[in-house]
């Protein structure tokens, strides 16, 4: 392994709480393993099973525990806040040390509440959106009809809201982070930049069968006149291929995503969610990949088919005030 320390300069639109011009320092891990290997064209097929170096970025603040990771391309779009959040940073104890942010599994209300007010923290926002997912297909529009029929709960100066079942919300609320919850599953999120939409998709193995990228691209559309063609797309560390294992696949994935199949029994499905993408019309070049595979790096994230955690991290992306 290589560690190298990047500087570079923020921008107050994105980063927030960080003002223009602070420095801000940037981890850069290179690692090669034969045990980390992924894909390597063609994109949208996943044919080829190479390994290949793989980049993390994760930034942090200053005088900040959280490290989460970012996309460069999004810090680019002014008026976005944006993390995918590691394990790390929060006050949980084991098995959901430390920074679950899940309620309901074990955890300690007001821990999670704790780790909750960290991520908005670091995000610069005070009212925090999610819902219980259900590995389905339903998407919700986070917008004032929303807000009226789902009450919010305020605890340690930041608020909460819980809506409906659901595994992806759509949103043109400025001030408001939409959270998804995972451990192995990938966070897609979706931005509109022209229109100043965004998505976060929650979108597992099941998800994946089901297309619910399609049917959230679907939802932008027809609810606010998004161009898939203007969307950026982002996939969050997450199951990779040289871990995603499904021994009874036959019965699990349609034969028609057979061909995401990297050697046998083991499945790409980054690559399925970039072929889904484009098949809406979203560029492939719009398309950004964490490349990380959160069973390989259980140290950093948490995941579930790496030693059956009940953490679960926080993936947040919402709009800022240009």
């Amino acid at each position: 392994m290589v560690l190298a320390t990047q500087l570079c300069y923020g921008s107050s639109a994105v980063l927030g709480r960080a003002p223009a011009g602070a420095l801000i320092q940037r981890m850069v891990f290179f690692l090669s393993s034969p045990h980390m290997c992924y894909t390597d064209g063609p994109d949208e097929e996943g044919l080829r099973y190479v390994p290949r170096p793989m980049h993390i970025w994760p930034m942090t603040q200053p005088k900040s525990p959280l490290n989460p990771f970012v996309w460069p391309q999004l810090q680019a779009i002014p008026g976005l806040a944006h993390g995918v959040f590691t394990r790390h940073g929060g006050v949980s104890h084991p098995p959901y040390a430390t920074l679950n942010e899940a309620f309901g599994n074990g955890d300690s209300p007001d821990a999670v509440a704790e780790n909750l007010k960290r991520i908005a923290s670091w995000l610069d926002v005070n009212l925090l959106v999610t819902t219980p997912q259900v590995h389905g297909t339903q998407v919700v529009v986070v917008d004032e009809a929303f807000f009226n029929a789902w009450p919010q709960k305020t605890a340690k100066g930041f608020s909460l809201v819980v809506g409906p079942q659901a595994d992806a919300m759509v949103t043109d609320c400025v001030g408001v982070g939409l959270l998804i919850k995972i451990a192995d599953c990938q966070a897609v999120f979706l931005i509109d930049p022209v229109r100043r939409v965004v998505a976060n998709v929650h979108c597992g193995w099941r998800g994946s069968v089901q297309n619910i990228l399609a049917q959230t691209v679907h939802v932008m559309q027809t609810r606010f006149g998004t161009h898939p063609k203007d969307l950026v797309a982002t996939i969050s560390p997450s199951l990779g291929p040289c871990c995603a294992e499904f021994r009874h696949f036959r019965h699990e994935i349609p034969q028609d995503l057979w061909r995401f199949q990297v050697r046998p029994t083991y499945f790409d499905f980054w690559s399925m969610s970039r072929h889904q993408l484009t098949a809406c019309g979203v560029r492939m070049e719009n398309i950004h990949t964490a490349q990380i595979c959160t069973v390989c790096h259980r140290d950093i994230y948490f995941s579930y088919r790496g030693e059956k955690t009940k953490g679960r991290m926080a993936a947040v992306i919402g709009l800022a005030s240009l």
